[in-house]
């Protein structure tokens, strides 16, 4: 059987794909092709499965370039808006995620992000390599602490509860959460507040964002929303670009309506807003929350292995549908 990879990945993937005797083809450029350019490279080339990154748009055309022996897509991701789910179903195709590996690793960035941008830590870096450090002075670059403070957590799935447990063991903080159903259990252990989006905006000091984009996410930050938020607050977004309105964010960065944001994440990926990029009280990373050594490889190997269990008649350890 083929499988074809769309980007060098860790070869954890590779090895274990190549272990069971499958064929292996890798994109061998070092970036995203274009749709027209992924339709060529898989037409008539009889692929049983596809080993892709949320960086690959497959649509039924895309599906179209495969023929009918494809049988899975393997998303080397946690979320698959990037993927036709509907179109995928409709022709028997499974379809894979990686979820669970890069939990701890994505609320470590969650949090190296909070802290950075409470501390200021990139403006800090700028200001002394700019030689404008002259001496210390008491008022000189002042941010704010997270012990103590109210965090605000939108979604509590693996990740939103990980950035939760740091928060509460690690900085003692309270904990508000809004997500599409209570979980009383964690509730308990964290002495956590379960409340409408409208009033933890309202009340949070920090705000983190942890929901897969869907219609209904899509823009769930907005001006209106911004506005609620305290003039002393930071947004936290690690989860997808298009759940916060960028023009909107820039707005309430530069006109003081929130204190702060930090995005690993952007509405029109990998452009950003260009308002953001001149302002210093936003951090901006490139999608890297979950890049580590450790974590790529734990994903790329159980994306192989989510092919590998499709390929073989088992079912996979992360199907999203049949």
């Amino acid at each position: 059987m083929k499988i074809y990879i769309t980007r060098i990945v860790p070869q954890s993937g590779i090895e274990t794909l190549k272990f069971e005797g499958f064929e292996v083809v890798i994109n061998p450029e070092d970036r995203v092709l274009t749709k027209e350019e992924l339709m060529v490279a898989l037409k008539d080339q009889n692929y049983d499965a596809l080993f892709c990154l949320l960086t690959d748009k497959i649509d039924a055309e895309v599906i179209d370039s495969f023929g009918p022996q494809l049988k899975v897509i393997a998303n080397m991701a946690v979320g698959f808006d990037n993927i036709d789910i509907a179109e995928a179903k409709r022709r028997g195709i499974v379809i894979t995620n990686t979820p669970g590996v890069l939990t701890d690793t994505v609320a470590e960035h969650t949090f190296a992000l909070m802290l950075a941008i409470a501390h200021r830590v990139v403006e800090a870096d700028k200001f002394t390599r700019a030689g404008k450090y002259t001496n210390w002075a008491p008022m000189l670059l002042l941010g704010n602490n997270l012990s103590g403070k109210v965090l605000g957590i939108i979604g509590l799935g693996r990740i939103g509860s990980r950035v939760a447990h740091h928060a509460v063991k690690g900085f003692e903080m309270k904990v508000f959460y809004y997500d599409v159903k209570r979980n009383e259990e964690f509730e308990k252990e964290f002495n956590a507040v379960y409340m409408p989006l409208d009033d933890l905006l309202q009340q949070s000091d920090f705000v983190s964002i942890h929901v897969p984009l869907l219609e209904t996410t899509k823009y769930l930050i907005n001006a209106g929303k911004l506005k609620l938020m305290k003039p002393t607050a930071y947004l936290i977004n690690t989860s997808r670009g298009p759940i916060i309105n960028e023009a909107a964010l820039a707005y309430a960065l530069k006109n003081k309506i929130i204190c702060g944001a930090a995005l690993d994440v952007f509405e029109f990926e990998p452009s950003v807003t260009p308002e953001l990029l001149a302002l210093d009280n936003v951090i901006l990373t490139p999608h890297i929350a979950s890049a580590t050594e450790e974590t790529r490889s734990k994903m790329s190997a159980l994306a192989a292995t989510n092919i590998v269990e499709a390929l073989e008649g088992r079912v996979p350890p992360n199907i999203l549908q049949n």
